[in-house]
């Protein structure tokens, strides 16, 4: 069987136009050699893909099915050249990288920093997504890469690779009642007022969605947008907060507060690479997985 690109995007400017005629003008042929594609395809095919109708032509569901196939088709091929064309030219090229919070914040940018010095052609797009998400994301193309906590679905039928280890702390000023605890449960500090991320963090959801499963209502006095102006916050004594264990290391060293494990399973969290395919990635997205893979230092 015999298919080339002439005959695909005919049979889409056909379907577009719903006239042959018209079809023939989008494609650049002669009404005359588009009419014998289109018949020679269907032969090809034994199928009809067109009905003939008094004003134009609509497809039949064969002719759906070749419609489908046909825009993957000519989509991969624009992909592939726009990619070509920026090795050429010396345009940029992107990889979209979709990540949970504790990543996003703490875990990406020491990383991201020399791979981009080093790739200076690449430019890489980070949206933060809680990690069930980024699950369904990378498995429908929404993201080259993605950055989870949590088990992947083995329908989602992903290649995955460690990452990171990051473990949720409780971060207290330094002379909180609990400041000197070894360890405390999630439920133990319940009652205390808290400071925490924005509306639509992944990582306050997953916090107060484990609060509403013990009967609570976290009492957030104020959202901020990075672990360390929650630190700075919680120093000055107005609540307390769960933050990475790395971000509570970093801001300890200059800051009067206490960081205190939480002994709750969800708290310790195994970060991991995900991707559709290793082999489907671009050249640019497979760069960066490569550089990822090598880890946290």
């Amino acid at each position: 069987m015999r298919i080339d690109l002439v005959d695909l995007r005919l049979v889409l400017d056909i379907a577009e136009a719903a006239s042959i005629t018209h079809g023939a003008n989008r494609s650049g042929l002669a009404l005359a050699s588009a009419s014998e594609r289109l018949r020679a395809l269907e032969q090809t095919l034994s199928v009809s893909l067109f009905e003939r109708q008094r004003r134009g032509v609509r497809p039949t569901p064969a002719g759906l099915a070749l419609l489908h196939h046909a825009r993957m088709v000519l989509q991969q091929l624009e992909a592939m050249r726009g990619e070509l064309h920026g090795f050429a030219t010396g345009i940029r090229g992107r990889v979209r990288l979709l990540s949970n919070t504790a990543a996003t914040l703490e875990f990406l940018p020491p990383v991201l920093g020399p791979f981009l010095a080093a790739h200076p052609r690449i430019d890489v797009e980070v949206e933060e997504k809680p990690s069930p998400q980024i699950v369904r994301g990378i498995a429908q193309d929404d993201a080259d890469i993605g950055i989870i906590a949590d088990a992947v679905d083995p329908a989602a039928e992903l290649e995955t690779y460690p990452f990171a280890i990051d473990r949720l702390v409780l971060v207290v000023p330094s002379k909180h009642p609990s400041a000197r605890r070894r360890h405390l449960a999630f439920r133990d500090i319940l009652a205390n007022d808290f400071v925490g991320l924005p509306s639509g963090s992944a990582l306050q959801e997953r916090i107060e969605e484990h609060a509403g499963r013990m009967g609570h209502r976290m009492r957030l006095r104020v959202r901020l947008p990075s672990f360390d102006a929650i630190c700075r916050v919680v120093e000055s004594g107005i609540g307390v907060a769960i933050v990475s264990h790395r971000a509570a290391d970093r801001c300890r060293r200059s800051m009067d507060i206490r960081a205190v494990p939480l002994s709750d399973a969800w708290a310790l969290r195994h970060l991991r690479l995900c991707v559709k395919a290793q082999s489907a990635l671009s050249p640019m997205a497979q760069l960066l997985l490569t550089h990822l893979r090598a880890g946290i230092n």
